[in-house]
């Protein structure tokens, strides 16, 4: 589902609105400022949008497109841009994906990989979920050898307010199967960085 696919709710639309209009009353705004009039509604659909993850199957999207293949070396998707909210401060985190997997009589269309990062991160999410989840998805649908997910991201709760740290990346992995073996965790280590 691209942007051009989605179609919010107008109903949760308007219930959103109707909070927002609120909190922007709370912090000591005018929300019939002709600046904030629509943003309510803006709001509205933007978080519908940020979270239409929840509504969006990503074994199905997998599932989609797979095709037997008698190929068992590592195949590697790696740069994918993701955007996320995080769960504790509702504020986005965002950076690169990069996933292995390793075919087990099976393959899916690259695409797809990447739409399941993308169902994912459009969910209120914590990055180490994110990494388990994309992980847990591949093995579950496509039954690989073994798949490793490594997500590098910056995290603007960390930035615009608490401890703000303004270059702080952080870094998360989780693997299964041939992964195990440090041999094949560093081949794609290497492959990531080159």
């Amino acid at each position: 589902m691209n942007l051009q696919d989605f179609h919010e709710n107008p109903e949760v639309t308007d219930a959103i609105a109707a909070t927002v209009k609120e909190a922007l009353q709370q912090i000591g705004e005018d929300p019939q400022r002709e600046g904030l009039l629509k943003t309510p509604h803006r709001v509205g659909k933007a978080l519908q949008f940020l979270t239409k993850g929840y509504k969006e199957d990503p074994e199905a999207i997998l599932r989609s497109a797979l095709f037997e293949e008698d190929y068992r070396q590592m195949v590697v998707v790696k740069d994918i841009d993701f955007y996320s909210l995080c769960e504790h401060h509702m504020l986005p985190f965002f950076g690169k994906v990069h996933i292995a997997y390793i075919p087990n009589g099976c393959i899916t269309g690259l695409s797809k990989i990447a739409r399941v990062v993308d169902v994912f991160a459009r969910r209120l999410q914590v990055q180490e979920r994110l990494t388990t989840q994309i992980k847990d998805c591949i093995q579950n649908t496509l039954n690989p050898l073994g798949v490793m997910v490594v997500i590098e991201a910056e995290h603007l709760c960390m930035q615009m307010r608490g401890v703000q740290k303004q270059h702080a990346m952080t870094v998360t992995s989780d693997f299964t199967g041939v992964f195990n073996q440090a041999k094949t965790r560093e081949e794609f280590m290497k492959l990531i960085k080159d």
